[in-house]
């Protein structure tokens, strides 16, 4: 299995930024830091070498956005759209968010680590060298996305639909919580532990049609 290469972010010196987000616009070498950017319009806006710390991002629109070399540490929010957005070498750090819109998103070389996420919608999204560290995802939508080199560590993976997902050299082995409300035929390409698949065997008999059933008791399950 080959491990995902994870980015290598190396800010230069930012200029601090006070200002507002803007359709198209163009964002270089800027320190967002502590600004509530909540229903703000930047749609299609392009991020180079840029820092967001603290943020408000609820309701911010950064469909089709572009962030390259960039850290997201601390931001929070809820309804977030990043639909059809491209991040590559990105760090998430910290980040508290709920119901982020990432549809058609696709994600190179990025760091998610700590914090927490709900409803994350990543349907149809492509992920290569993606690693989820220490964080909780509750409810994650990965329908129909295609995952490669994408590791969670340590994670907790809760209520996950891996409807229609396609995987290759995908590590769940560490996760912490591994729950998988749909889709657990499409975990080939995946690698768990032997303990991961005591505890799915229920789910996987289930999914094959077996009945498992104690012969002395009559009980099963």
């Amino acid at each position: 299995m080959s491990p995902p290469r994870r980015p290598e972010v190396r800010l230069p010196p930012l200029s601090p930024y006070g200002g507002g987000l803007e359709p198209d616009g163009d964002y270089d070498g800027l320190e967002f830091k502590e600004l509530d950017l909540a229903g703000q319009e930047g749609a299609g806006a392009r991020f180079i070498d840029c820092a967001l710390r603290e943020c408000g991002l609820t309701e911010t629109s950064l469909a089709r956005a572009r962030l390259i070399d960039c850290v997201l540490s601390g931001v929070r929010g809820v309804g977030t759209d990043l639909s059809g957005a491209s991040l590559r070498d990105v760090e998430v750090v910290d980040a508290r968010l709920g119901g982020v819109q990432m549809h058609g998103a696709v994600l190179e070389r990025v760091l998610i680590r700590g914090g927490k996420i709900d409803y994350l919608n990543l349907r149809s999204a492509k992920l290569k060298d993606v690693v989820f560290e220490g964080c909780v995802l509750a409810e994650p939508d990965f329908a129909g996305a295609e995952l490669v080199r994408v590791e969670f560590r340590d994670c907790v993976l809760r209520r996950a639909d891996l409807s229609s997902v396609r995987m290759r050299d995908v590590d769940l082995r560490t996760v912490a919580e591994l729950d998988i409300a749909r889709g657990l035929d499409r975990l080939a390409g995946a690698v768990i532990s032997s303990a991961q698949l005591l505890q799915l065997a229920p789910a996987f008999a289930a999914q094959i049609g077996v009945r498992v059933e104690d012969g002395l008791t009559g009980q099963g399950y």
